[in-house]
């Protein structure tokens, strides 16, 4: 019998607060949504895109808007392959640990190089009266499975058993395209993802509506 991990999959008590947030698609398809935080930047990004290129997937990447104007030409090539693409913030920053004007402000700041009306907040954290507001103008997207590659205290191997223990029929999938988080998943995105094909899953990236991009 699996044992529940809340590092990985986050008990329904937590999920049932954000209630109008995506934790996981429908449950009656093999289908595997893979998502990307943090990125991009060029010394994961492309590693991550070629790997996805070569097995024929599409994923969603969320991008740090300061990382997508410092490597516009990284963000460029995540949107020439057919990924989806949403907004995590300018700064990486988390809503518990800012007011509600300043974090509404850095993600419109990121809007307006991330052109998505997908969210996700840093860390999976923010105040429920910036999920209120939020919710009016994005599509909240959380997860169902996450990795934990970003552990740099625990092995590839049980980064790759997070994935293989928890994963089920319209999972989101949360790896990260960081330095942090560079060693573990170079070592497991490849044999996770041959692993789901075995055992029947497809995969799709995360539909996404463009905004009015207000970039000056």
């Amino acid at each position: 019998m699996k044992r529940f991990d809340p590092r990985v999959r986050l008990p329904g008590f937590i999920t049932s607060l954000y209630k109008d947030a995506v934790w996981r698609f429908s449950e009656k398809e093999p289908v595997i949504y893979l998502t990307f935080d943090d990125g991009p930047i060029p010394e994961i990004t492309p590693w991550v895109l070629d790997i996805l290129r070569k097995e024929d997937i599409r994923g969603t990447f969320f991008c740090v808007g300061e990382n997508v104007l410092k490597y516009p030409e990284v963000y460029q090539q995540i949107l020439n392959e057919g990924h989806s693409v949403g907004n995590h913030t300018f700064n990486h920053w988390q809503g518990l640990k800012n007011n509600d004007q300043d974090f509404f402000r850095n993600i419109e700041k990121a809007a307006g190089y991330i052109d998505s009306d997908l969210f996700r907040p840093p860390h999976g954290w923010m105040r429920y009266s910036q999920y209120l507001y939020l919710k009016k103008q994005f599509r909240i997207i959380m997860w169902d499975v996450i990795s934990c590659d970003y552990e740099v205290r625990i092995s590839p191997e049980k980064v790759f058993k997070n994935i293989t223990d928890f994963i089920r029929p319209g999972s989101v999938i949360t790896f990260h395209d960081s330095i942090k988080a560079k060693h573990n998943l170079k070592k497991t995105l490849l044999p996770a993802i041959r692993w789901m094909k075995k055992n029947g899953y497809r995969f799709e990236a995360i539909p996404y509506n463009k905004r009015m991009n207000n970039r000056q």
